[in-house]
């Protein structure tokens, strides 16, 4: 099948096999080896990328579903040289150790940041009391981190939230 996409910015119109993922798409065909292959199952999230702004699990989306949308991924999340500010604060804070899911980390965290809340963690849904902590790690908990390094990228998405 052909199907057309806007990678980072960049048309691509490619002929695909309908049953290759977004994700085997990025890597194998555009290059693109920021998402990464964590567990190929959606449990992990070291794939994440942004489809029209939303994160989605790029090892479960098949690539023909993405036709005609924008897909983001951590190569598309700084301007040039300039980083994105979420990208700044993971170095700020040190918001990774071996690295492994820190792509899909950000990706995460930016598509996150768009997103309306309160999520089910917080005890009044009538009263959103913005991006607490606990808000933070209940939106992120899709994405694993096996060295641990949660404390510091709580705190890194907390100050770009805030």
């Amino acid at each position: 099948m052909d199907i057309t996409l806007q990678v980072n910015g960049v048309p691509h119109t490619l002929a695909v096999d309908p049953r290759i993922s977004l994700l085997d798409l990025l890597r194998e065909r555009l290059g693109l080896t920021g998402s990464k292959k964590g567990c190929d199952h959606g449990q992990c999230g070291a794939c994440t990328v942004l489809i029209d702004g939303r994160r989605a699990n790029a090892c479960l989306a098949l690539a023909v579903a993405a036709d005609g949308c924008e897909i983001t991924t951590v190569e598309g999340l700084a301007r040039g040289e300039e980083l994105h500010p979420l990208q700044a604060a993971f170095i700020e804070h040190d918001a990774f150790q071996c690295g492994y899911c820190t792509p899909g980390q950000l990706c995460s965290a930016v598509g996150m940041l768009g997103e309306p809340g309160p999520s089910a963690v917080t005890a009044d849904l009538l009263l959103d009391p913005g991006l607490t902590p606990e808000e933070i790690r209940e939106r992120m908990s899709g994405n694993l981190c096996r060295c641990g390094a949660y404390p510091n990228i709580v705190t890194a998405i907390g100050e770009v939230a805030s």
